[in-house]
């Protein structure tokens, strides 16, 4: 004969209840992540297919899948566009360095110490809402239309945005690991190196994964103005032409270029900084 549970034991182990799907918040599974994922790719590609062998679009105005697929080949086997790619990689990495080097012990400087902010942020955040775009006619007149002048286009369209991030994480660091480092007998320097500097580490390093794909924004238009290389430039060649399934093809190669460097950043930050997810 079976005996029913108390009242108490009854509250204590309630029934489990069942999981909702669309639940906000709800974690996804890894696989069905990747899954999700690639389903909107493939809609998305079967919907531009339906589009234009349907008939619903002019080539001229959209070319297919298919046509955008052999015109990429062409780009490659016949035009040389490898070197195209290269050259704008190196771009959007030199500029992207250069900003960074400059940003980063300037933000650090800015949410440490008081003094620096009120001297430096009214300045940076003037400069942070000018378009690296309307600096060009005047970094050609003064670096030229060489390379120079296209990594400076990426070091304006990123720097400030990186000086005041970095400033705003390094500043809003804990109060009580500062105090206890006083009470140990840090040096203000020894804060700074200590407890601000590795603190702030995960978050800057995200913030450099975000402000690197922003670069690749400046770096096309970079491109469209005095280039003879890259692939802005082969974009407005490309147009010149009415070739669209050459510049879709450009804007994809972008697009795959900037996953690769994001998850590339994303694994080094999960190897260097392993500890901030404890």
């Amino acid at each position: 004969m079976t005996q029913a549970l108390p009242p108490a034991a009854a509250q204590a182990a309630p029934a489990a209840r069942p999981r909702r799907r669309l639940a906000p918040l709800q974690p996804v599974r890894a696989g069905t992540r990747w899954l999700l994922g690639a389903s909107f790719f493939v809609l998305f590609v079967a919907v531009w297919a339906l589009a234009t062998h349907g008939g619903y679009v002019s080539p001229t105005f959209l070319a297919s899948p298919a046509t955008m697929l052999r015109e990429g080949w062409a780009l490659f086997a016949e035009f040389d566009f490898a070197h195209d790619v290269v050259m704008t990689v190196w771009r959007v990495l030199g500029g992207f360095v250069m900003a960074a080097v400059v940003a980063v012990p300037l933000g650090i400087a800015m949410g440490a110490h008081k003094g620096v902010e009120a001297f430096l942020e009214p300045f940076v955040s003037f400069c942070r809402y000018l378009p690296a775009s309307a600096f060009i006619p005047l970094l050609i007149l003064w670096a030229g239309l060489g390379e120079l002048q296209k990594l400076l286009v990426i070091f304006i369209g990123s720097v400030f945005q990186i000086i005041l991030m970095v400033a705003v994480i390094v500043g809003n660091a804990r109060r009580d690991l500062v105090e206890a480092a006083y009470t140990l007998g840090a040096t203000p320097r020894g804060i700074v190196k200590s407890v601000l500097i590795p603190g702030a580490a995960p978050q800057i390093a995200e913030t450099l994964r975000l402000v690197l794909g922003w670069a690749w924004t400046y770096v096309i238009v970079a491109e469209l103005i005095g280039s003879s290389s890259g692939i802005g430039h082969m974009i407005i060649d490309s147009q010149a032409l009415l070739n669209t399934g050459q510049i879709i093809f450009g804007i994809i190669v972008i697009g795959l270029i900037g996953l690769v460097s994001d998850a590339l950043f994303k694994w080094a930050n999960r190897r260097l900084f392993a500890w901030s997810t404890l």
